[in-house]
């Protein structure tokens, strides 16, 4: 049995926290599309379950403007449906397939899922200079906090599932967006990968044993304004 599986293990968020977990002496099942694991297809996601126990699942895998090439639209009014929909698909459908097939192929377990301040907010438009950030990635991510809640009441007391919500990472931003980004947070800057690496540790841990359904906001306090 493994103490996690991380699903999107090879992206900037997912590698720094599989390679902390891994330097804690935790055993880690790395999930990515990059690993010839394609989370979108149900029967990949269920094998991958039957034949792997975890104790702990961390989601990271998700459909996102910064990483895809389809960038930004002018305005949800040019935006095409089936962008939409390939958000939904990957971001809520099959977050639920890959929580569900956890679920039901072990007896207790916790799972951290990931949201975005764009579920509880709408993207600042005087943020961005290359077009509208597109609306299904903010409606996927509120989908996320739901899910994880409809999950948590369902499944406790064996499982607790909670949700991380993250305000904007610093990756390979153009200089003039991190400064805009950075003046709109209380703390003064984007985030860090390693700044989710405790709360991931304490969600899964016996000190977070009466925590289920919650939602953590790591986000420099942007969302207290």
């Amino acid at each position: 049995m493994y103490d996690f599986i991380v699903t999107g293990s090879e992206g900037f968020l997912g590698n720094p926290l599989v390679n902390f977990l891994e330097t804690k002496g935790f055993s880690v099942l790395r999930l990515d599309i990059q690993n010839g694991f394609d989370l979108s297809k149900p029967e990949v996601v269920e094998s991958i379950f039957r034949e792997n126990r975890a104790r702990n699942l961390v989601n990271l895998f998700a459909l996102n403007d910064k990483v895809e090439e389809s960038g930004f639209s002018s305005t949800f009014l040019d935006l095409d449906l089936s962008e939409f929909k390939r958000t939904l698909d990957i971001n809520v459908i099959s977050l639920f397939s890959v929580c569900r097939e956890f679920i039901r192929n072990n007896t207790c377990g916790r799972i951290v899922n990931f949201s975005s301040i764009y579920a509880l907010r709408s993207p600042d438009p005087r943020i961005y200079e290359t077009g509208e950030k597109p609306i299904g990635y903010g409606v996927s991510k509120a989908a996320v906090g739901q899910l994880s809640r409809h999950l948590a009441t369902h499944t406790a007391p064996n499982f607790r599932i909670n949700t991380i919500v993250l305000g904007g990472v610093r990756e390979d931003q153009d200089e003039n967006f991190v400064q805009r980004y950075s003046q709109k947070v209380p703390l003064g800057r984007m985030g860090n990968p390693n700044d989710i690496h405790e709360a991931v540790l304490f969600l899964t841990s016996e000190s977070s044993s009466y925590i289920t359904g919650s939602e953590v906001l790591i986000d420099g306090g942007l969302n207290s304004w």
